[in-house]
């Protein structure tokens, strides 16, 4: 009975092992769902994939490359504290290159490689995604924008980034660094292998400073007192707010005038426009002055 047992289970753990077991799968028969979606029902997954349309900002595609990237926790070695990684931690390439992409998994679980913060307008989602499901490779393309800019790539799956699967993409000259990228930039939050217990540090009470007594007579009297600069505060505050309302009051008025005018003609709109008030200003002061005289002449006639 008991070799019966023995053999039985012997049985159950060779086809647990086998079933469990994955062989490695290049998945290039994907179906496509459209807008860059490739999928396959062995676990491969392309999402916005674009090897055709322009960025704006690109006149053409600048260069086409091609990078092989391995996923698995055997790259997470050389990385005390974490558990899984990319082969490699930074990429750099020229703006609008033309960039293929071949993931390859090398572990028995699912990993991604994900490239965030891209255009929407072009890619859903803002995203490049590459999945694969246990050993296997699979492929896909995007045309990268222009600028100078640094894009985070990670696997998404719970906790793989946090564990040390996460690099970083420049395009051009790339912008700041990302933070707590493997080898390449400082941990927001280094491991600590001192075996001491952890210590939360105390933070200091906030110390106020000694109010200055106010009970004194001269004081008193003196702050209380209208001084010259509080009131030229709260006269050009008035102007202030009667320009405003003014400006509010003409904006639209001056807009519709001024649209389409180029800067020159819009200044040469403004000196004619305060040539025509000044003339008309002469003209009204000069009739309020000749009125009493010509009134004066007609009685003496008289």
């Amino acid at each position: 009975m008991d070799k019966k047992l023995a053999l039985a289970a012997l049985i159950g753990t060779l086809s647990i092992t086998t079933a469990s077991a994955k062989e490695f799968q290049d998945h290039t028969s994907m179906m496509n769902h459209g807008d860059g979606h490739l999928m396959d029902m062995d676990g491969g997954m392309v999402m916005g994939q674009n090897t055709d349309t322009l960025p704006g900002g690109c006149d053409k595609i600048a260069a086409t490359k091609e990078i092989t990237i391995h996923a698995g926790h055997k790259y997470a070695e050389k990385f005390p504290g974490t558990m899984y990684a990319f082969d490699q931690q930074e990429f750099q390439f020229e703006p609008c290159t033309k960039l293929t992409v071949h993931f390859i998994n090398d572990d028995e679980i699912r990993h991604q490689w994900m490239m965030h913060g891209l255009p929407k307008y072009l890619y859903p989602k803002g995203m490049f995604h590459l999945e694969v499901s246990g050993p296997g490779k699979v492929s896909g393309t995007l045309i990268l924008p222009p600028g100078d800019k640094t894009y985070l790539v990670h696997c998404d799956i719970a906790q793989h980034m946090e564990k040390g699967m996460k690099a970083q993409l420049k395009v051009g000259k790339g912008a700041e660094d990302l933070p707590s990228i493997p080898g390449v930039t400082t941990s927001v939050f280094p491991d600590d292998y001192s075996g001491k217990p952890y210590v939360a540090e105390e933070t200091p009470a906030d110390v106020t400073a000694p109010t200055t007594p106010t009970d004194s007579p001269t004081t008193s009297s003196t702050s209380s007192a209208p001084t010259a600069d509080t009131e030229t505060d709260t006269g050009l505050s008035g102007t202030t707010i009667i320009g405003l309302a003014i400006g509010f009051l003409i904006a639209p008025s001056l807009a519709k005038k001024y649209k389409g005018m180029s800067p020159g003609e819009i200044i040469a709109s403004m000196i004619e426009t305060a040539t025509g008030l000044i003339s008309s200003a002469v003209k009204w002061v000069s009739g309020f002055f000749k009125k009493p005289t010509d009134k004066k002449a007609t009685i003496t006639n008289k």
